[in-house]
């Protein structure tokens, strides 16, 4: 953690891509067939939890990411410098948000907890 800290300073981060609802409304009538449902899902790589945000598809049936949701490392959880999982509740409230403005479900199996093999909206086409 040491390390981390030390070098902070160096590390360049890019800009987040907005996630705000009209931002992600407008993606979501780009795409080439209406929604059948939104979906949230947890995700993990090396630097801790995401969850990603996206659109299903039934024609093409496709899904579509709109958003990867990230507060922070998940050191920040166990330190208790936040409430846990931030990223749940952002996917939560847009992913409601979005679900309603197109008629459509919301689906986020594991809301209160990451697990990447939580039950998907739809299995995914071999």
């Amino acid at each position: 953690m040491a390390r981390c800290e030390a070098l902070a300073d160096r590390v360049v981060r890019l800009p987040e891509p907005p996630r705000d609802l009209e931002t992600l409304a407008a993606r979501i009538g780009e795409l080439p067939g209406q929604p059948a449902a939104i979906e949230a899902m947890w995700d993990g790589d090396t630097g801790g939890w995401v969850v990603v945000l996206v659109a299903v598809l039934d024609d093409p049936q496709d899904e579509v990411e709109l958003a990867v949701i990230r507060h922070g490392s998940d050191l920040r959880v166990f330190n208790g410098r936040v409430p846990p999982w931030p990223e749940a509740q952002e996917a939560l409230l847009v992913g409601t948000a979005l679900a309603a403005r197109f008629g459509v479900p919301f689906h986020f199996a594991s809301p209160d907890k990451p697990d990447d093999e939580a039950p998907r909206w739809r299995s995914r086409r071999a």
